[in-house]
């Protein structure tokens, strides 16, 4: 396994949307799952997209640990998954603000409205289908990484720029 080079906000490849791929089971995409999850977990990250390392496709890898949860029962914890030609479907209209970072957005923090509740689906490198009904940080993951392959970074979703910064002037301020 390698650790892949991330893409930087700037970089074209991820401001278009990714193609589908087309034989989930492939050694080409097992490897390149495997190399997304050691350098999420380098990073460490809750989440990659491919278009972050610069390979233009419709999958992620994401976590979801304990500490991160919000206790509501369809927020639960989760190890390293990885989720191939994702579909996503907002469920409600319980949108809450959710801090988020960005691998592709080195140092800063956003407050990024998002749906408290989805249901996503995919598959894996196995062709298992994973996914399902979840809320809170687990949703908050998923759509920040779907997000990503059709182009679309964190800011381009903020409605209040007042809750955007760097990280270290948010903790400062005890924002965050």
């Amino acid at each position: 396994m390698a650790i892949l080079k991330i893409a930087r906000m700037g970089h074209p490849v991820l401001l278009q949307r990714a193609e589908p791929v087309s034989d989930p089971t492939a050694p080409e995409i097992r490897r390149l799952v495997a190399d997304m999850m050691e350098t999420m977990e380098d990073a460490p990250g809750a989440g990659l997209a491919a278009p972050q390392v610069h390979v233009p496709l419709r999958l992620f890898v994401f976590r979801v640990r304990s500490e991160r949860t919000s206790g509501d029962t369809e927020d639960f914890t989760i190890g390293n998954t990885a989720v191939i030609n994702p579909v996503l479907e907002l469920l409600g209209d319980d949108i809450r603000p959710r801090w988020e970072g960005c691998l592709s957005i080195p140092g800063l923090r956003a407050a990024v409205p998002r749906h408290w509740r989805i249901r996503y689906s995919g598959v894996d490198t196995e062709g298992r289908p994973v996914g399902g009904e979840v809320t809170g940080f687990h949703a908050g993951v998923v759509q920040h990484e779907y997000d990503h392959l059709d182009g679309i970074l964190y800011p381009m979703r903020m409605q209040d720029f007042s809750q955007f910064g760097f990280i270290e002037e948010l903790t400062r301020a005890g924002t965050i």
